[in-house]
């Protein structure tokens, strides 16, 4: 069962028993009012379920921040109405006045140390908490929002497939947004890539990857970017991105970033004089007598008198390697 049928199921059961339970009460009063205490029962369910729906994208971090806050702001209350100022007496003569006067306080730093703290990172508490160092979590359990070309470049299911992606991996509105419009889009290209990207959600849907939707709204004029960087912030997740320039102003405020880039550079075999390999050779080279083969990255090998071996799968030596304009060229001997 996913999450989302889960918290309908328990929803749906706090209303049955809300509902019960303003009945019980009722009948205990007078048996013919079970119906208006199983009504009031069911409609403060309704309006608590309301609350929490409304509340959906606020966290236990988040509310713990808040809960912070407010302890913090209601101790500066507490000690700003303690000055000698406003205890002289002159309030307290006007008696509604001086319970508004105590009570705006109250309510001002109240709001003003929960939205502070909300805003703060967790790092920034050890500053009220000398020594005090808050665990960072860990990398492979943030949330991972998604950007509009990793989504399109189609290699993310077999990724989380292969359970080389943890946590959970979210998709932001304007994003999907993003990839409607493009996949309606009368250029062929930008629709064959906005199919492409809805096709890859599809796929992970299909193998059971839980995706969510990250309904959010942001300033009018901001760009994906600016959206993607503000949204990761907000979440404190990490984002999976192929966009060089992306990730640089996001590495700039802090966040996290995995480059699907960078992690292919990363997997590339690394080939020295002397390995030896199995090699498929698929085309002449540009001597007479070689061969060219392929890594699994791309890399050329060009394989000395392999021409007659062409169509097959040959065991070679790597025998030494130049770096080219186009890339890096290696070059092997067949294996005697």
């Amino acid at each position: 069962m996913s999450t989302a049928a889960l918290l309908n199921v328990i929803r749906m059961f706090f209303l049955l028993f809300a509902g019960f339970i303003g009945a019980s009460v009722a009948m205990g009063e007078s048996v013919g009012l079970w119906w208006f205490g199983a009504i009031m029962g069911l409609g403060f369910a309704s309006i608590v379920i309301v609350v929490d729906i409304m509340l959906r994208h606020i966290t236990i971090r988040s509310f713990s921040h808040g809960t912070f806050g407010l302890l913090i702001g209601l101790l500066c209350a507490w000690l700003v109405t303690r000055v000698d100022f406003f205890q002289s007496g002159w309030v307290e003569q006007f008696q509604l006045a001086g319970s508004i006067f105590h009570l705006a306080i109250f309510l001002a730093f109240g709001f003003i140390g929960v939205m502070l703290a909300i805003r703060s990172k967790r790092e920034e508490f050890s500053l009220l908490i000398p020594y005090v160092r808050f665990r960072q979590d860990a990398l492979q359990d943030l949330p991972t929002l998604l950007d509009t070309n990793i989504v399109i470049d189609g290699r993310i299911p077999g990724i989380c497939a292969a359970g080389f992606l943890g946590g959970s991996l979210v998709v932001p509105r304007f994003v999907l947004d993003e990839l409607q419009k493009m996949a309606e889009s009368a250029d062929e290209v930008k629709r064959s890539r906005g199919k492409r990207g809805l096709d890859s959600l599809n796929a992970m849907k299909a193998e059971n990857i839980e995706v969510e939707i990250r309904e959010e709204s942001f300033e009018s004029g901001l760009s994906s970017e600016a959206k993607m960087v503000q949204l990761a912030d907000l979440m404190g997740a990490r984002i999976l991105t192929n966009d060089g320039n992306l990730g640089k102003v996001a590495r700039l405020k802090g966040l996290n970033v995995l480059n699907l880039n960078e992690l292919a550079l990363a997997l590339r075999p690394i080939v020295s004089p002397g390995d030896e390999i199995d090699l498929e050779l698929v085309k002449e080279g540009k001597d007479e007598h070689q061969a060219v083969g392929y890594l699994p990255d791309g890399t050329m090998i060009v394989v000395n008198h392999g021409k007659r071996h062409i169509g097959t799968t040959r065991h070679v030596v790597v025998a030494g390697a130049v770096q080219t304009s186009a890339g890096r060229l290696i070059f092997a001997e067949l294996k005697r």
